[in-house]
Parts: C-alpha cells; sequence; structure tokens
C-alpha cells in the first residue's frame, strides 16, 4: 500500500457504527453452523473460498459429521467427497481431521474457548479463532480479512499495513459499544458495498464520513 488512510476522529467513528448499527443491529456471519465444532471447521474451509461455496460443500457434511469423532469415523477420504469444490480442499481435510483427533484426545470432543488453545489446532490461524471466540462466545474479538482490510484502509475507520495493525485499530479506536458487532459490520459493508475494484460509493451510508478520495460517481 502506497500510503495510509488518516484515522477517523472519534465523533466519525461513532456516527459509521451508529449508522451501521441503525441498518443492521445484529449482524450475522453467513457461514452456515450447527455448533462450535462446525463452526470452527466452516471457518477453516473458508480461507481462499467464498462462504457460499462452503456452505454449499458443508450443507450435507454437517448432517453426518457434526463433532470431531464423527468426523473421525468419516475419515480424511469421506471428508475429501464434501469439500472437494472448495479451494486447496486436500490440505484442508488433512488438517480438519488432525483437528477432530486433537480435540477428541486433549479436550474431550469440545472446543476450547481461549485464542491460543484455537490456534494450536491445524488450519486453525489468528483470524478463524477470532471468528469463533466472537461468533460463538460472544468475545469481541476481530477477525480482519481481506474485505475489511480494504474497508479499513480506505475509508479511515482502522488503517493499518498489516492485518495485525488493523485488528489493534479496530480495537483502539470503535467504541466499545460497537466492538461486539464491528467486524460483522465491515466485513457485510466491504464485501457488497466497499467492493475491492468499483466501491459503490453512491450506495453507501457512510460517504459523507469516509476519508477516501477516489469515490465513485
Amino acid at each position: 500500500m502506497a500510503k495510509l488512510t488518516r484515522q477517523l476522529d472519534y465523533h466519525a467513528m461513532r456516527e459509521v457504527f451508529t449508522r451501521f448499527h441503525a441498518t443492521d443491529p445484529e449482524p450475522l456471519g453467513e457461514l452456515d453452523h450447527v455448533n462450535a465444532y462446525t463452526l470452527v471447521v466452516a471457518v477453516a474451509l473458508s480461507a481462499q473460498a467464498t462462504d457460499k461455496g462452503v456452505n454449499k460443500a458443508t450443507a450435507e457434511l454437517f448432517k453426518i459429521a457434526y463433532t470431531p469423532q464423527l468426523m473421525l469415523e468419516l475419515g480424511e477420504e469421506g471428508l475429501i467427497e464434501h469439500i472437494k469444490t472448495i479451494g486447496l480442499y486436500r490440505n484442508k481435510a488433512k488438517n480438519v481431521i488432525k483437528m477432530a483427533q486433537i480435540l477428541v484426545d486433549d479436550y474431550g470432543g469440545e472446543v476450547p474457548n481461549s485464542r491460543a488453545a484455537l490456534q494450536s489446532l491445524p488450519g486453525v490461524g489468528r483470524k478463524t479463532a477470532n471468528v469463533v471466540l466472537n461468533m460463538w462466545w460472544g468475545q469481541p474479538a476481530q477477525a480482519v480479512d481481506t474485505h475489511i482490510f480494504r474497508l479499513g484502509n480506505r475509508s479511515g475507520i482502522a488503517p493499518g499495513r498489516d492485518v495485525d495493525a488493523v485488528e489493534r485499530a479496530i480495537e483502539d479506536n470503535v467504541p466499545a459499544d460497537f466492538q461486539l458487532h464491528a467486524h460483522h459490520w465491515m466485513i457485510l459493508h466491504g464485501r457488497y458495498i466497499c467492493v475491492a475494484r468499483k466501491p459503490k460509493c453512491q450506495a453507501c451510508q457512510i460517504r459523507d464520513l469516509c476519508l477516501y478520495e477516489d469515490k465513485t460517481e
């Protein structure tokens, strides 16, 4: 990135998230899941894949393999049959099976609720851990994906040279009462409005607050 957008001030930040809240008070993630375990698996599978693609692949999978033990019984080859439409499916299948074995052996088949423990699982990075902590346990963890990184830098909501810096900017600057849903609002806005190539600035509810200089007409 050639230059970083300056940071929105507190009053502008509060107005941004007030508008997001007014439009969608309880934003939800778009990955289908039935429990904490299937959420971890879905998020891990979503790396370099679309949520729609993952949901299509897991629609039948999560009917038969919704616990670590059931996933082990399905096995790697059986898992591959369900997820082979997803990018990097072979490596992901290996990680999901390894993860299931660790959860059974070390955690009694339960998904741990600490970031460190989650990140110790195969195929689970900080972003995946933060999604699970936020969506399942209601912790104000900020999972920064490409949509949030783009929106954060373009708009001035959370500028940063890498995802860690953007995560810190959200934690430091988004008003506390909006922290829980901050990353969902930003993901959805980045996915559907502040898109990569031609942002839909005319449809943007925060256009007057956004610091992006090259707004589309």
